[in-house]
């Protein structure tokens, strides 16, 4: 996949990303739980980190960018797999953690797929 496909397919991906935060941001359950409230907060960050370089259509810093903070979604992603029961045993906090974790999932193939592969490397 070129460069500039991983792009758009990550910042696709992003936007259901996007839908998780707005959930839990206005969400009462969790506005008194400090490790909770990360998540919003880091899906935020890595979305505009990586946005003024797709308005730029920088594909190089994008994908950088991408790579490079993918470890903190990554673990705001595996907190609220594993914590969101505690909060709210509720469809929708199960729904969301589902959605993100799909999201983290999808952003490494594509990074892993992107061609050249040496320009940006995944690791677990």
């Amino acid at each position: 996949m070129s460069p500039t496909e991983a792009m758009e397919i990550v910042n696709t991906t992003l936007s259901h990303a996007w839908m998780v935060r707005t959930f839990l941001k206005h969400a009462e359950e969790i506005q008194d739980d400090q490790d909770m409230l990360e998540v919003p907060r880091m899906i935020f960050d890595y979305i505009r980190a990586l946005e003024p370089a797709y308005e730029r259509k920088d594909t190089a810093e994008y994908l950088h960018r991408a790579k490079g903070k993918l470890p903190k979604l990554r673990k705001v992603a595996e907190t609220l797999a594993q914590e969101h029961k505690r909060i709210s045993d509720h469809t929708n906090y199960a729904m969301a953690a589902a959605s993100l974790t799909a999201c983290v999932r999808r952003i490494e193939e594509v990074l892993k797929d992107v061609t050249p592969a040496k320009e940006i490397q995944v690791t677990n």
